[in-house]
C-alpha cells in the first residue's frame, strides 16, 4: 500500500496501516500542567510533533502515556485530542485495562472518541490461567468494532496454544510482546503461523524496544515501540531507517553510542521506562509536566546525564552526514 505525506487513510483496516512499517510506532507522554491536571494543548502539540516527525502510528494512554494513572474521563479526552491531532494521517490506538468491566469501559471510550484500535494490557493484579485470560481478552475485543492488539507482559503470559485462539478470535489482530523470550516466540510465531490463515502481527514491546529489535527482527518481528521518540524523534528514525534498508554501520553506532547506555540509564530507576522519557520531552523543550504518582521524578543527576546523552546522540547523527 503506497501512501503519499499527509495522505488520509482511515477507511483503511488498522492491520493494514500498521503493517506498513514507515517509521517507529510513537508512544506519546500524557501531559499535566503545574497543578497535576492533564493539559490537553501540550498533548496536543506533542502528538502533532511526533506525527509530523514521521511515527507511523500513535499509541494515546498506553504505558508510557501513564494509562494507570488517568480517569476514564481524561483518558476519553486524551484520546480525542489524540485522534484530532493526527488527522487521519496515521492510526490512533489507545490502551484499555484493569479488570473485564473496566477494560470494556475503556474500550469503548476509545471507540467514542474516534480511536482506530486498541491495545489490551494486563488485568489487574491477578495472576489468572488460560482460560481465564483467554475469556477476559475475548470479552474486550467483542466489545467494541475496534481491532485489538493484545499486550503480553507482567500477569499475561500465554502459551502457544492461547496465542492459537487469540488469533483466531474476530477483532484480535497482533500481539504485542513485552517479555522477551524469545524461546517463547518463536513457539508462538510457529504455531499461530501454522494453524490460522492470514497475517497476524507481533509487535516487539520491550522498553527502549531498539536495544533488542535486532534479535526480534532475525524472528520476523519489524513492529516496534519506540519511547525514544518521544523526545528524540530524529534518533529514533535513523535507528529505523538503518535497520530497514541493512545499514548495519549506523545501527551499530547508534546501538553502541546512544541506546546502550540510554538503558543502562533508564535501569538506575524504578519507573524510569515513563518518567526518564517525560523528562526527555521537558529536556527538548516542551513542558509535559511531571509524572504522577506512584511514579517519581529521575534525581537531578540522571537528568543531567540524559541531556548529555541526547547531545551525544544528536552528534552521532551529524557524524553520519
Amino acid at each position: 500500500m503506497n501512501m503519499e505525506p499527509g495522505e488520509l487513510v482511515t477507511s483503511a483496516p488498522l492491520a493494514a496501516r500498521l503493517n506498513v512499517p514507515s517509521g517507529p510506532l510513537f508512544f506519546p507522554v500524557t501531559a499535566y500542567g503545574p497543578d497535576g491536571s492533564v493539559d490537553l494543548d501540550a498533548y496536543r502539540t506533542h502528538v502533532r510533533r511526533g506525527v509530523e516527525a514521521g511515527a507511523a502510528a500513535v499509541f494515546a494512554c498506553c504505558g508510557t502515556g501513564e494509562f494507570h494513572a488517568l480517569t476514564p474521563e481524561e483518558f476519553e479526552a486524551c484520546v480525542r485530542v489524540a485522534v484530532e491531532a493526527a488527522e487521519g494521517r496515521v492510526p490512533v490506538v489507545a490502551g484499555a485495562g484493569y479488570g473485564t468491566a473496566l477494560a470494556v469501559r475503556y474500550a469503548r471510550l476509545a471507540e467514542a472518541a474516534g480511536a482506530d484500535g486498541l491495545l489490551a494490557m494486563p488485568p489487574y493484579l491477578v495472576v489468572a490461567g488460560q482460560e481465564g485470560l483467554l475469556r477476559h481478552y475475548r470479552e474486550v475485543a467483542a466489545a467494541t468494532a475496534l481491532p485489538v492488539v493484545v499486550y503480553q507482559r507482567d500477569n499475561a503470559v500465554f502459551t502457544p496454544e492461547t496465542v492459537v485462539e487469540l488469533a483466531r478470535t474476530d477483532g484480535i489482530i497482533g500481539l504485542k510482546d513485552g517479555l522477551g523470550d524469545l524461546d517463547l516466540m518463536q513457539r508462538v510465531i510457529s504455531a499461530v503461523r501454522s494453524e490460522v490463515p492470514g497475517d497476524f502481527l507481533y509487535f516487539n514491546g520491550l522498553p527502549t524496544a531498539e536495544q533488542t529489535q535486532l534479535a526480534y527482527r532475525a524472528l520476523g518481528v519489524t513492529l516496534y515501540s519506540s519511547a525514544v521518540f518521544c523526545f528524540a524523534p530524529e534518533l529514533a528514525l535513523a535507528f529505523h531507517q538503518a535497520l530497514r534498508s541493512g545499514d548495519d554501520a549506523t545501527v551499530r553506532k547508534l546501538l553502541d553510542g546512544f541506546f546502550r547506555p540510554f538503558v543502562e540509564l533508564r535501569a538506575r530507576g524504578r519507573g524510569y521506562a515513563v518518567a526518564l522519557v517525560k523528562a526527555g520531552v521537558r529536556l527538548r523543550g516542551l513542558d509535559v509536566g511531571e509524572v504522577r504518582p506512584p511514579l517519581h521524578e529521575p534525581t537531578e543527576d540522571h537528568v543531567k546525564q540524559l541531556a548529555e546523552l541526547i547531545e551525544r546522540g544528536y552528534a552521532l547523527l551529524e557524524e553520519a552526514k
